[in-house]
């Protein structure tokens, strides 16, 4: 049977902003983040590819100014928001590990890997 964790409510993450989740996996926690865009809603693993580190600043920032890209509070790097694919920065072409999501009545669940 897949394992199944529920995040929260989509509509508790503002248009154009993301929101930071901690889940455990093996006794380990895991941070996460969505980003949410109208009603579509994009999340990702909150680990940098190229830095190691969480992306966000403190909180739920997680978007450059213009809050059309993910940021990396390290080092500065961007990624698309749609595919977690670095586009500026030390990381160029690396990804964001991307996380699998759906929306069950407004209520954002995360389908944990088998």
């Amino acid at each position: 049977m897949t394992e199944e964790t529920v995040l929260g409510l989509l509509a508790d993450i503002p248009d154009g902003e993301g929101k930071e989740f901690t889940i455990e996996n093996d006794d380990e926690e895991v941070g996460l983040f969505v980003v949410r865009q109208g009603s579509a809603f994009y999340g990702y693993v909150n680990y940098c590819p190229h830095a190691g580190t969480p992306l966000n600043w403190e909180g739920d920032r997680f978007m450059t100014l213009d809050k059309k890209h993910i940021l990396c509070a390290t080092h500065g790097a961007t990624f698309n928001i749609h595919d977690g694919v670095c586009v500026s920065g030390p990381c160029v072409g690396d990804w964001l590990a991307p996380l699998n999501l759906r929306l069950d009545d407004g209520v954002l669940v995360l389908i944990h890997p088998e």
